[in-house]
């Protein structure tokens, strides 16, 4: 596989992961879990940012910045 096909790829395969993303840190919050005022504020702000990140393209800000939400969420 060359370089370029490579790169394509991963772009291709990063822009898939930030919905499945999305849709995990959705269902933990119809969960209702117990996070601090500040921690739900947090998490409903990366879940926010992460989602503009996607649709402008930038799927691995986007990964690494639902990821910070995740981890919050612990999943």
């Amino acid at each position: 596989m060359t370089l370029t096909a490579l790169v394509a790829f991963s772009g291709t395969a990063l822009a898939f992961h930030c919905p499945a993303d999305m849709k995990k840190i959705d269902a933990a919050l119809d969960k209702k879990p117990t996070l601090s005022t500040e921690q739900m504020g947090e998490v409903k702000k990366l879940r926010t940012d992460g989602e503009a990140l996607h649709k402008a393209g930038k799927h691995q800000e986007s990964v690494d910045t639902l990821a910070k939400a995740m981890k919050i969420l612990g999943i």
